[in-house]
């Protein structure tokens, strides 16, 4: 479910939406979200100051109370 979230939200922003890809790494307490997007739509997906990592973050994190994990959402290049 919060994989599908964070592909659904990235895929909005980039240019490039075939090359979103969203692995999920999954520990007993916490899943770590790691996203690739191409080069040049990496700096959409951070926005200034990294403004809008920050909100898919808060967003996915919120989804994520209701399974009683954590989450955590890392941008690769």
């Amino acid at each position: 479910m919060l994989k599908e979230l964070v592909e659904v939200l990235v895929t909005g922003l980039v240019e490039q939406p075939g090359q979103v890809t969203v692995t999920a790494v999954e520990s007993p307490r916490a899943v770590t979200l790691e996203v690739r997007v191409a080069e040049g739509d990496m700096g959409k997906v951070i926005g200034r100051q990294g403004k809008v990592a920050k909100a898919i973050r808060t967003v996915v994190k919120a989804a994520a109370v209701k399974d009683g994990r954590r989450v955590s959402v890392e941008f690769m290049p």
